[in-house]
């Protein structure tokens, strides 16, 4: 999973409900006519992205190794995306996780001379100098999610809100809990070496704040990898005889968790996910076993960065907005699936 520093509580936050394969950020794609009486760019006199033909754009796209469920549907999103535009081309590098690579890799794409470029970086405080330099260079970048140390390297940043899924990992639970006394659980967190960890912990552990009767009495970091999720689950399993609740951090690493939970024979408490993969859309529509939901971290903030660059390549604004230009920086809301409105989302799950 992405590591986000100084993005979890800024920006402007966008609902994944209307985030779906189908319908990516609307604002950059409304094909209200201009004359329609709508507030936004078009209403100002200034032209807003919509999802006509329009100035051929060149993006290109840079990110690290696909070696995650959810990296991997970062660069699916973006694929697709750029297809739905006849006038988009989209120039993708090979995911790499080598910082000095993907800083040779955006090189490449900053001396062809790309309209916008579009970067997950495998290290963002590393890549800050590359994209600075592309930057000077005329390019906007569209930083996605790992954040880069200076704002003057990117035009805008979207991406996922960590410790907004921690905030509602936590109340999930809680509301699940409320009137039970003296309420346990656990936590299956991901690299403790990671910000973004640290910011999921710190919202799940915000969150559990407003319910007195809960304690976390147990955490373990896990690798965001399906061996370690069982592992370190069995090892929760074996120290914690009896909890109500586990909150894991990604659900590639659940599958694991779930493996050690079935191993064990437990079925006396509920668990949440985190990220939205299909897997754990589809336990959760099943309605058998302990996962009862998960908490998106959307890869489908790959599509919306597509949008947002080429509406910058285009030099258009965003349609619903009164200002003539596309925000500096967008935050998705990590939105909790449960039986209730899975099946919304099961279009978003990633493999």
């Amino acid at each position: 999973m992405p590591e986000s520093n100084r993005t979890s509580r800024r920006g402007l936050l966008f609902g994944t409900a209307a985030v779906s394969a189908g319908a990516l950020l609307t604002a950059c794609t409304s094909n209200e006519p201009k004359n329609s009486g709508a507030s936004g760019p078009a209403a100002s006199g200034a032209p807003a992205a919509d999802d006509k033909p329009g100035t051929p754009v060149t993006i290109g796209f840079a990110g690290p190794q696909a070696d995650h469920g959810w990296l991997n549907a970062i660069n699916e999103n973006a694929k697709q995306r750029a297809a739905r535009y006849s006038e988009v081309t989209l120039e993708i590098t090979e995911g790499s996780n080598d910082t000095a690579a993907q800083i040779g890799q955006i090189q490449t794409l900053i001396n062809k001379k790309v309209d916008v470029l579009v970067v997950l970086p495998a290290d963002g405080k590393a890549l800050t100098q590359v994209g600075l330099q592309a930057m000077k260079a005329g390019i906007p970048v569209v930083n996605l999610d790992r954040v880069f140390a200076s704002p003057q390297a990117y035009r805008c940043w979207v991406g996922g809100d960590n410790y907004g899924m921690g905030l509602n990992a936590g109340r999930y639970i809680g509301e699940q809990l409320k009137d039970k006394p003296d309420a346990k659980v656990v936590e299956l967190a991901g690299l403790d070496n990671l910000e973004l960890t640290k910011q999921r912990t710190q919202g799940f552990d915000d969150a559990l704040k407003n319910y007195p009767n809960i304690t976390k009495v147990a955490r373990q970091a896990a690798e965001f990898t399906v061996e370690s999720g069982q592992a370190k689950m069995a090892q929760l399993l074996q120290a914690q005889k009896q909890f109500d609740a586990l909150w894991n951090h990604d659900d590639d690493q659940g599958v694991g968790a779930l493996r050690a939970v079935e191993q064990a024979g437990r079925d006396d408490f509920l668990m949440v996910g985190g990220a939205g993969a299909r897997s754990a859309m589809d336990a959760i529509k099943s309605g058998r076993g302990v996962l009862k939901a998960t908490v998106l971290y959307p890869p489908t903030m790959a599509a919306s960065a597509i949008d947002l660059a080429r509406a910058l390549g285009q030099k258009k604004g965003v349609g619903g907005l009164a200002e003539m230009e596309i925000p500096s920086s967008i935050t998705l809301y990590s939105a909790v699936v449960t039986k209730d409105n899975v099946d919304e989302y099961l279009p978003t799950g990633f493999n």
